[in-house]
């Protein structure tokens, strides 16, 4: 049986004291993006826009894929698309389209869904949710090439995905449409074979690829892509015929770039990490937020120097995969209690990141974190630690920062000081939820 640390011990590695650390700032990040106003009925546009839907008779089965992200918007996107679908006459049905997640089982993938808010009673359809799959093509390689049978079984397939950068790789084609054809549609099995394409020749290549392969033999006539702003919420909602998907992509990626929302700090001795989790990134955490790629055959990113990463939980809508944990430098004992090892591993290895899923060194107390970053970045004050916190790599309009990074941020005119935080910790812990104001 694996014993947790001995808490005093690890504290007790350097001479300094948690009263020495500098105390922090909470900021707001000022971010004047665009937002759809109406989401629903943009939806009801995209839809318009696939024009093979016109072509269907009466009745016509269409699936619509649904992945595990936690996408703001995308309850009310499938929403739309389904009434779309059914004011036409048409009979449309969800199937989750998650690769390995949920488990790798059609149960894990269908409670996946549900603890997104997509059910059967909120969508108004059918949810099949089933990991049966068939091999359709091979890739210039030779390796198959999978699809759902739920898809192929259907007279036609609507893509619908959050196009933005990946976690994995940079390309022409990122996270988007195709990606959710290749990876959503082929389910685990197409899923761990495309990222063993990519480890061979790169994911830029596999999936379009992939995907140009899919559309011919899978019944899909077309995709609804969400473009979103920095506060979570759609800018855009584009419909997309499917022989424009691998085309019009490239375009769509570049706009959501513009608008990721990151941290306006490139250099921090600490960043803490409250939460990681699935439905937040395919790595738990954003890996273009937190600057680590640790994907074979991908070099690091070059534009930020976070030296310390600390991890404290596990979202409840993950069910227990902590994959991602393995970017960080320190994880919380608590989050290390929540972890399902066998699902964390299904998806680093599906994924092709098995360092992903690797336990960092394990604090059983935030304290025993922050002294142990102390002593691993070369800094010889502690009250002069760079040190940020966030709830996760999503949010990140507010966000605390050490008294160090506040007095540098202090002249940018789109961040504002919201208070002063102290550094209050309650037996060993950070306090819960700093980023309210009445806090």
């Amino acid at each position: 049986m694996l014993e947790l640390p001995d808490s005093q011990r690890l504290a007790a590695i350097n001479d300094a004291s948690i009263d020495e650390f500098p105390d922090f700032v909470l900021l707001e990040q000022e971010r004047n993006h665009p937002e759809v106003e109406n989401v629903a009925a943009a939806t009801v546009e995209a839809v318009d826009r696939i024009h093979h839907l016109d072509e269907l008779a009466p009745g016509a089965e269409v699936g619509v894929t649904a992945g595990s992200r936690g996408i703001h918007d995308m309850p009310m996107v499938l929403q739309a698309i389904v009434k779309s679908l059914s004011d036409r006459g048409l009979d449309p049905f969800i199937f989750p389209a998650m690769g390995s997640h949920g488990g790798a089982t059609a149960e894990g993938q269908r409670e996946m869904l549900a603890s997104l808010g997509i059910t059967e009673e909120t969508m108004g359809c059918e949810i099949r949710s089933s990991l049966a799959v068939e091999e359709v093509a091979t890739d210039a390689e030779g390796r198959p090439i999978f699809a759902a049978k739920d898809a192929l079984e259907a007279d036609a397939v609507v893509v619908a995905n959050r196009v933005k950068a990946h976690t994995d790789f940079t390309g022409e084609v990122e996270s988007g449409l195709a990606k959710m054809t290749v990876i959503g549609i082929g389910k685990q099995r197409g899923a761990e074979v495309t990222h063993s394409a990519g480890l061979a020749k790169g994911l830029d290549e596999a999936i379009p690829e992939r995907a140009a392969a899919l559309f011919e033999h899978v019944p899909v006539v077309g995709g609804v892509a969400v473009i979103e702003n920095a506060d979570d919420r759609a800018a855009a909602v584009e419909g997309l015929p499917v022989e424009d998907i691998l085309d019009e992509e490239p375009a769509l990626l570049a706009r959501s770039k513009r608008l990721l929302p990151t941290l306006p700090v490139d250099e921090l001795d600490l960043l803490v990490i409250d939460e990681i989790g699935k439905n937040i990134s395919g790595t738990g955490m954003d890996t273009n937020v937190v600057g680590r790629m640790l994907y074979h055959g991908q070099p690091e990113p070059e534009d930020l120097s976070y030296a310390r990463i600390h991890v404290r939980s596990i979202t409840e809508a993950s069910h227990h995969n902590g994959i991602g944990i393995g970017l960080a430098d320190f994880v919380h004992a608590d989050a290390v209690r929540q972890l399902d090892l066998t699902d964390t591993y299904i998806n680093g290895i599906t994924g092709g990141e098995p360092a992903r899923a690797r336990i960092p060194v394990v604090c059983p107390t935030d304290e025993v974190a922050f002294l142990l970053a102390y002593s691993s970045v070369g800094v010889s004050d502690p009250g002069e630690l760079r040190i940020a916190r966030i709830p996760n790599t999503l949010e990140l309009g507010r966000f605390l920062v050490s008294e160090p990074v506040a007095a540098e941020l202090a002249e940018r005119e789109d961040v504002s000081v919201v208070a002063e935080r102290p550094l209050d910790l309650a037996d060993g812990d950070l306090r819960a939820d700093p980023y309210d104001r009445r806090y």
